[in-house]
């Protein structure tokens, strides 16, 4: 992929690096942070000049909007080490366009693209010593905003502070590629036609952690999100968009404003087509799959999104009803997409779709 041309960032490297002391062998997700961070404040109506400095504390009022309003945005990305050495960033533009989208849905100004994509690729090259080597991990980015006006009431704040910082990652769920257990949550709906579903912000996901802790002390993984209006048609786990393969075709939600549009699943549809696999994008019932399941035609299941990749689905449970796919490994095509577009990631399979970033 093309990169646009802007300044470089201003850099104030650490000089307490914290790299020797982390454990690339023993990697769980989202507990470790990479040296530098970026920032750029918003005030006046304008954005400032980015800047990159030491990963460290943030200062902020009590009083800040994003504190009790939520006005916040954030997105999800990775880096990749080939096998060349070269790094890789996945589907720069991709995350930036949903970025900004749920900017927009939020009342946010938007991030000018070329900040975006120059921070990413100055950031992560800073700090290319914190990507793993091994195929399965990854250096995870966190770009976000929060609004940081010193000011208790309900209005879109007029200051607002953009980051970007990342961190070495395993893999997501503790069962790594292999087989997790969904149940639905009939009593609890993640989302509604016309609010904040395809958005990526904090409450979307604070919203689904009291059921999502329910279904853990079940015993299941994650909760298998079903519509808000109807409460029977298969939407998306709080961490994955969801595919099932029935009778030789991929099936999986359409983007209807309350599911987000995953940067994996725009990969998933995409192959899939270029394969000749038929791909249905439409409303899907847990009903139809219990048949499915009954008469034989449901082969797979499968979660996609940036954090896990592809994750295989065992058993989905439904009002006493337990759907049960192979227990042990990712079915075929769940697997082919995996072995896919993580070779991609790592330059192992050419990028015929230009989704990677050589930095």
């Amino acid at each position: 992929m093309e990169t646009t041309e802007m300044t470089r960032i201003p850099v104030q490297k650490t000089t307490a690096s914290r790299l020797a002391e982390t454990d690339f062998s023993d990697l769980r997700f989202g507990d470790k942070f990479a040296d530098h961070m970026l920032e750029m404040r918003y005030t006046d109506g304008q954005w400032g000049e980015p800047s990159i400095r030491p990963y460290a504390p943030i200062q902020m009022t009590p009083a800040a909007s994003i504190l009790h309003y939520g006005q916040g945005v954030f997105e999800g990305m990775k880096a990749f080490r080939r096998e060349d050495g070269r790094i890789t960033i996945f589907r720069i533009d991709k995350h930036f366009e949903r970025f900004n989208n749920s900017c927009k849905r939020l009342n946010i100004p938007e991030i000018p693209f070329e900040v975006f994509e120059q921070g990413l690729i100055q950031l992560v090259d800073l700090d290319r010593e914190w990507i793993p080597k091994n195929k399965f991990k990854a250096l995870y980015i966190r770009p976000f905003v929060i609004a940081s006006d010193e000011y208790i009431g309900l209005n879109t704040s007029q200051n607002y502070r953009f980051f970007i910082i990342s961190g070495p990652v395993g893999n997501y769920y503790r069962e790594g590629i292999n087989p997790i257990k969904l149940t639905t949550m009939p009593d609890y709906v993640r989302a509604v036609e016309g609010g904040v579903g395809f958005a990526k912000i904090p409450g979307n996901y604070a919203a689904s952690l009291l059921p999502t802790h329910k279904a853990k002390e079940m015993g299941y993984t994650q909760v298998l999100w079903l519509d808000a209006k109807h409460r029977k048609y298969v939407e998306e786990v709080g961490s994955m968009n969801m595919f099932f393969v029935v009778d030789g075709k991929i099936l999986t939600a359409p983007l209807s404003g309350t599911i987000l549009p995953g940067v994996t699943r725009d990969c998933v549809i995409q192959l899939g087509k270029e394969w000749g696999i038929p791909v249905e994008e439409r409303p899907v019932s847990i009903d139809e799959l219990i048949e499915a399941n009954k008469n034989g035609t449901l082969e797979e299941a499968f979660g996609s999104g940036t954090a896990a990749v592809i994750s295989p689905v065992g058993l989905i449970h439904h009002k006493g009803y337990t759907i049960t796919l192979d227990q042990d490994k990712m079915g075929p095509i769940a697997q082919r997409l995996y072995d896919t577009i993580t070779s991609i990631h790592h330059g192992l399979e050419k990028d015929n779709h230009d989704w990677c970033t050589i930095v």
